[in-house]
């Protein structure tokens, strides 16, 4: 039987939430949810100086509007607090101090200048740069009584130096890491604060945690935290170490620096920059879920339940992915047309309202089954139908005159058009389609020219949703103020 699994999202607060936050998050998501267990939210935040303010609140919003709500964290309690490492302070000293008393960690007096004569000398003889080894014998007597008398230290762990560690991840298998090319790490700072390798140590067990997913950056320090929890004694949770995300041409690992290029293009690695952009969170999801696991070599489609009902750990896939932007425009099409017309309508009224519209809720509902098949995102809904909210629209006047026409012949079918409308008892589309097509026939046109007037003149636009039905929704009185500006725009090209 499957354990309950015990999963943390221990982000730090020192940037934006980005595509791989987003992803651990939710791979700690959905195996919590498969084997009913917990997921947790910790927030590393023992970096004061790289905080970023408001970076906490963004990464919190983040995931509850990808649907990743945890179960235990800073605000929702929980009985493994506190969620925050900065209030764990204490509790990072006193396990400190108990590997010191194991003999797997000691204190270091070394000053920064004597590190760095060490390390300078360390490169002219072309070695890699180590701690070398001056305070690891110092009893802790002598550490006590220098500690008392205000000597500035850190406390190390105690690596061993000869031998090998083997660890075992849960995609890449056995490990086997000689000792020798490991540190003696910092785990605690001059200023009490510890650093990741204890704190998130101390923390993964104090909790339960039974599974720790983690990029791939971590595997050269992933031998020394297994080290750390041998020391103690302790059972070490499933290890998981995600594959790197590759830039769109699949050359180079993807960095935070790109970004300023493909925000030009409309696109983006953060979360909250993807949720502005008009992307769905459940294609934001979907994407992000194939990119290091996949069910099987055909399926690409899968809902959050789909997910949480296919997850398992042995399809996940160490092989580097490429983010490629034009798969998340796929699903995020296809995760549009997924949604009721109720559910995107109501997602698309933010939309319009950032751009100074007020649209009708009623009148959302009726124009977004004309819709829902053109949108790749939601955003283009405003570019799309605008119009409908708009008191009067401003048409360009040689979009108003097709090809193959003059002015005044343009003119004078906006006229024919105008009797029509006039005339009509209805816009309802199945009555007012038709008899403008008797209109085309009469006039022995295309299509295109009669309905390609029309179009501007009433939407502002050479594209649009569905004509007729657009028209209907507009109302024949506003069709008509339309219809009216459209001649007298074309009767002051021809006047001149």
């Amino acid at each position: 039987m499957e354990i309950s699994a015990r999963a943390r999202f221990a982000p730090s607060p020192t940037g934006r939430m980005h595509l791989g936050s987003a992803r651990t998050a939710l791979y700690d998501f959905l195996l919590a949810q498969k084997t009913k267990g917990q997921f947790i939210l910790r927030i590393e935040d023992t970096d004061q100086k790289r905080t970023l303010e408001g970076a906490e609140q963004e990464l919190k919003d983040g995931l509850r509007w990808l649907g990743l709500q945890w179960d235990e964290g800073p605000d929702v309690g929980g009985d493994f607090g506190p969620y925050r490492q900065t209030e764990r302070k204490d509790i990072y000293l006193q396990y400190a101090r108990k590997l010191v008393e194991l003999d797997s960690a000691f204190y270091c007096f070394c000053t920064p200048e004597k590190l760095k004569k060490v390390r300078d000398q360390q490169i002219e003889n072309k070695e890699n740069t180590h701690y070398d080894g001056t305070c690891r014998n110092i009893s802790i007597a002598e550490a006590d009584r220098r500690i008392a008398d205000g000597e500035t230290h850190v406390i190390r762990f105690k690596t061993p130096n000869e031998g090998q560690t083997r660890v075992v991840d849960q995609m890449r298998g056995e490990m086997t890491f000689d000792n020798k090319t490991l540190d003696d790490i910092i785990l605690v700072k001059s200023d009490g604060f510890a650093l990741y390798h204890l704190a998130a140590v101390v923390d993964d067990h104090l909790m339960k945690i039974t599974h720790v997913f983690r990029g791939s950056e971590w595997l050269p320090t992933f031998p020394l935290h297994a080290l750390i929890h041998r020391a103690f004694g302790w059972k070490e949770p499933v290890w998981v170490h995600l594959s790197v995300f590759l830039k769109p041409s699949g050359k180079g690992k993807m960095s935070k620096r790109e970004q300023a290029d493909f925000i030009k293009d409309g696109k983006s690695i953060f979360i909250k920059d993807l949720r502005d952009l008009g992307y769905l969170p459940e294609a934001v999801i979907n994407w992000i879920s194939l990119m290091g696991w996949s069910y099987d070599s055909h399926s690409e489609f899968f809902t959050m339940d789909d997910l949480i009902d296919k997850f398992s750990l042995d399809k996940l896939n160490a092989s580097p992915a490429a983010i490629n932007f034009t798969k998340l425009d796929h699903f995020n099409g296809l995760h549009i047309r997924n949604l009721t017309i109720q559910d995107l309508s109501h997602r698309l009224v933010p939309f319009f309202e950032a751009k100074g519209y007020k649209p009708d809720p009623s009148i959302m509902e009726k124009i977004t089954p004309i819709i829902q098949e053109r949108l790749v995102t939601l955003d283009e809904s405003v570019g799309l139908a605008g119009f409908f909210f708009e008191e009067n629209v401003a048409p360009d006047v040689q979009e108003l005159i097709p090809n193959k026409m003059s002015a005044g012949e343009a003119y004078a079918v906006a006229n024919d058009i105008l009797m029509v409308l006039e005339s009509a008892n209805t816009v309802a589309h199945e009555v007012l389609e038709p008899q403008m097509r008797e209109l085309v026939e009469k006039l022995n046109l295309k299509p295109g020219q009669v309905f390609g007037i029309l179009r501007v003149a009433v939407t502002g636009s050479i594209v649009s949703p569905p004509l007729f039905e657009s028209m209907e929704i507009i109302g024949k009185e506003k069709v008509l103020e339309r219809m009216k500006n459209a001649i007298k725009i074309l009767g002051q090209m021809i006047s001149k």
